[in-house]
């Protein structure tokens, strides 16, 4: 496909001029003393500025995703690259994005902020993508089409195919948010981003990496996409602890392993077992490390979990999700707790 990503970036970030911290100054020349950044001489190491641009992190990560590490942009959460997708490409009160439903909610909370119209496009029965209708929903001031596979809060993995469509005839950003793909044996599509140069695909040290307390975010795109990123985002936008942290933890892959072993090993056991459950009407498919479930009444058995100490999200009012939760996956003494307080909600008429 013909693209050239200037054709949809804003004006005003193609003429913007980036701030130059004092780190980017230096760079590549060794230096002992450093008296640029007014930083104080005390406290080290956290009295110095961190690397703006985490390049160890990202050497490190390069090996681990199959990424080119000038193809990868991290950032405070995986929310600050969705915020960063609408700063670079989208025309607050002029453009559009468009986004299937249900899905993940910070997509439409930041096409508020950036003052975006959001346009959402209903999954099939199941919970199917329909390339067709979301290409169907798009016009010459659609900048974004949002996919999340695995799916939030369904679970389920969107069909390749039909993604592969949108990404073959959609003349903007397409963006595959694959904050569960460790969870699935689906094949990521971080590793295809030759093949679609208009293709962003982002991924979360929150899951299954264990991380969520150090909210760091990644992005895998082509290096001129990751270039628009880094000119536009913050100086220093992660912190130097959660950089070390997560080095830690990129050494650390056996143990994250034996972690993401246990949640798939977990997932079908609970699955089946609140399947069982006599308040329990449908478990739908989840390549995720939780599941969505349509019980008797959401808001009663979520208030009844609540009072045993247990929390599960109630998604009941979300488009296509009435009278479902969604499991979140624990430890196995966890999912026993929670699987029992429900089989109690049965003899105690709902009560704790």
């Amino acid at each position: 496909m013909n693209f050239n990503i200037q054709d949809i970036v804003r004006p005003n970030i193609q003429r913007l001029k980036p701030y130059s911290c004092a780190r980017d100054e230096f760079k590549g020349r060794p230096a002992r003393v450093f008296l640029d950044a007014n930083e104080s001489p005390y406290n080290q190491p956290y009295n110095r500025y961190p690397d703006p641009l985490q390049e160890e992190l990202k050497k490190l990560l390069s090996e681990v995703k199959c990424v080119p590490a000038d193809q990868i942009f991290l950032g405070n959460g995986s929310d600050e690259a969705i915020d960063l997708v609408y700063r670079v490409f989208c025309q607050p009160g002029i453009d559009n994005v468009v986004a299937i439903e249900p899905t993940y909610g910070m997509y439409g909370v930041c096409a508020d902020i950036n003052d975006v119209a959001y346009r959402t496009v209903p999954l099939e029965p199941g919970y199917r993508l329909n390339a067709e209708k979301v290409l169907a929903a798009t016009d010459a001031q659609t900048k974004v089409i949002w996919l999340c596979t695995p799916n939030n809060p369904t679970g389920n993995a969107l069909n390749r195919t039909e993604i592969e469509k949108i990404l073959d005839n959609f003349r903007g950003i397409v963006v595959v948010d694959e904050a569960y793909s460790d969870f699935s044996a689906e094949r990521p599509f971080r590793v295809d981003l030759e093949r679609w140069p208009h293709l962003i695909v982002l991924n979360t040290f929150s899951k299954a990496w264990g991380c969520a307390a150090i909210r760091l975010g990644m992005a895998f795109a082509s290096k001129d996409i990751i270039a628009l990123f880094n000119k536009v985002k913050y100086p220093y936008n992660v912190n130097e602890l959660t950089q070390q942290k997560a080095i830690a933890m990129l050494h650390d892959l056996t143990k994250v392993n034996l972690w993401l072993a246990a949640i798939r090993t977990e997932r079908p056991k609970l699955m089946a077992a609140f399947a069982e459950l006599s308040l329990c009407e449908e478990v739908y498919p989840s390549e995720a490390n939780f599941f969505l479930a349509r019980v008797t009444d959401a808001d009663v058995i979520y208030n009844y979990l609540i009072e045993c100490g247990i929390v599960v999200r109630n998604r009941t009012r979300v488009a296509l999700c009435g009278n479902c939760l969604r499991i979140t996956v624990g430890s196995p003494n966890e999912n026993t707790e929670l699987l029992a307080a429900l089989r109690k909600f049965r003899v105690n008429g709902g009560k704790a």
